[in-house]
């Protein structure tokens, strides 16, 4: 009788502790979302089925960091004229501006809304190292440029979309970065396009960012926590790309994207087809007032099992029709200037069997392409 007693005593007592964890992380949850989700002037249905609120420019989520709570905010970047008058598409190649379009009120800036779940999928994706070299079920097939030729001061490339078929919990995607740092002072930024169906509950592609001060101990996709300063009034991070590449050609979906630090404030702007949607304050770095190295490219993920498709799931080819393709890179360097590197500034990861993935860069292959590499792969049993 006392034995089965004592059992019971211990369910209860390891029921009500379990408990008092879930309405801890509920309260933490809570806390969150209230840093995230500000007061709207409007709210907005997308086609995609998004809430986006309009915000005060000056009461968004990025001011509830308490790295930023006296941050002044900047409405354009000091270099927006002279980026304007440069055209880095100097190919005759058209590409579709595809990122969804909001218009919100003078004054205010589109925050895509955030749910609990959106908070603890993101946080997962982060917890789980997906974004890292260090995971054995994360493959990438990148360009990157020479830390000895550092430091630099922004990065830019045109890259082709595609929507690489991939289940829950796996994740393919193309993206620019700058980085600087080792171990727990890895600080880094990414953005680009991604197919992420635990963070968004559905396959489309989806424009995105990622930062961390910390190695991926902080920081977070998108907006879902506080950090990037979002200043465009109509696009905005984690919305739909509705239209996507073909393999056959007969498509051709295009975003040119450049991550450029301003000269005077330090921080680091986002720019799309030379448009700024917002920026990264230089406050939220430990160790990024210059990157060490940038680079083009693309990842797969998964959590087990078989490995998805990266890019547009075929091999390079130099058709730049069927394989994903970044045309038109640069980087600036430490005089500023813009620099198309030769082979012998770059270097190449691939940490994947030749049976899954592929990179290959073609330095400068005509008008068209510019200095431009093409990545991906089938994906499959990729082994560790």
């Amino acid at each position: 009788m006392m034995i089965t007693l004592f059992f019971v005593m211990c369910l209860v007592t390891s029921s009500t502790t379990a408990n008092t964890f879930d309405d801890m992380d509920d309260l933490e949850l809570e806390r969150q979302l209230n840093l995230i989700n500000k007061f709207p002037i409007k709210s907005i249905q997308t086609m995609s089925g998004y809430t986006v609120d309009c915000v005060d420019i000056n009461n968004q989520p990025a001011f509830s960091h308490h790295l930023l709570k006296k941050h002044k905010l900047q409405r354009k970047p000091s270099f927006e004229k002279q980026n304007s008058e440069t055209n880095v598409n100097s190919s005759s190649t058209k590409f579709i501006h595809v990122l969804e379009k909001v218009s919100c009120p003078k004054g205010t800036v589109p925050i895509r809304r955030i749910t609990k779940d959106d908070v603890n999928q993101g946080k997962s994706l982060f917890n789980d190292h997906i974004l890292t070299q260090n995971s054995i079920h994360t493959y990438y097939a990148e360009l990157f440029a020479n830390a000895v030729n550092g430091p630099y001061y922004g990065v830019s490339g045109i890259t082709s979309i595609y929507n690489p078929k991939v289940i829950e919990g796996q994740t393919s995607a193309s993206h620019i970065y700058v980085e600087n740092g080792k171990g727990d002072g890895n600080n880094k930024i990414t953005v680009g396009w991604h197919v992420s169906p635990q963070l968004y509950k559905n396959d489309a592609t989806h424009f995105y960012s990622t930062w961390t001060s910390q190695n991926y101990k902080d920081g977070c996709y998108n907006m879902l926590c506080p950090g990037f300063v979002q200043t465009n009034r109509a696009y905005y991070l984690g919305s739909r790309i509705a239209n996507t590449s073909s393999t056959s050609g007969r498509t051709k979906v295009e975003m040119p994207i450049s991550l450029l630090q301003d000269e005077k404030t330090k921080n680091w702007w986002l720019l799309v087809q030379d448009t700024p949607i917002g920026y990264f304050p230089a406050h939220l770095f430990s160790n990024l007032a210059a990157a060490n190295t940038v680079g083009w490219g693309g990842l797969a993920a998964t959590p087990t099992g078989t490995s998805p498709p990266m890019g547009s799931g075929l091999f390079p080819d130099k058709t730049y029709i069927r394989a994903c393709y970044f045309r038109y890179i640069s980087f600036q360097d430490k005089n500023r200037k813009k620099v198309q590197p030769p082979d012998y500034m770059t270097r190449k990861f691939l940490n994947a069997p030749g049976k899954c993935y592929a990179i290959d860069y073609y330095e400068y292959d005509g008008k068209e392409a510019g200095y431009a590499l093409e990545f991906g792969g089938p994906g499959g049993n990729c082994g560790n």
